[in-house]
């Protein structure tokens, strides 16, 4: 049987890497936004993924949405306390990525040979 507490890790382990998630949190550094300003700034996302992302991130903590009632309607979305606190793992992710990048497609061009030689 699995403690409360190890669930809960393996439930944050699951649910938070997404391929958008920190691309969210570190462009919400700059403030606050509105999804179509996040979506510029993101270029590329799909608006169901970010849409996605954002939601999972609010039921999460890390980011608080206010929706106004104007004509168009307007949606706003910043950090939390928690998501700045996430932002700080994110810088330290991407030192990381930096510092490794060299060796990481290293090991993935030795595994791609190997895998090569053993499907000819």
């Amino acid at each position: 049987m699995t403690s409360p507490s190890s669930e809960t890790r393996h439930d944050l382990l699951v649910v938070r890497p997404s391929k958008w998630t920190l691309v969210v949190i570190v462009q919400l550094r700059q403030g606050t936004m509105r999804f179509n300003q996040l979506r510029r700034n993101m270029g590329g996302v799909p608006q169901k993924s970010l849409s996605q992302t954002l939601r999972e991130l609010e039921r999460d903590g890390f980011v608080t949405r206010r929706a106004y009632a104007t004509i168009p309607p307007r949606v706003e979305y910043e950090l939390t306390d928690l998501g700045r606190e996430l932002l700080a793992l994110a810088d330290d992710w991407q030192q990381f990525a930096l510092r490794n990048r060299r060796a990481v497609e290293e090991a993935r061009r030795r595994f791609d040979d190997l895998a090569g030689e053993i499907l000819h």
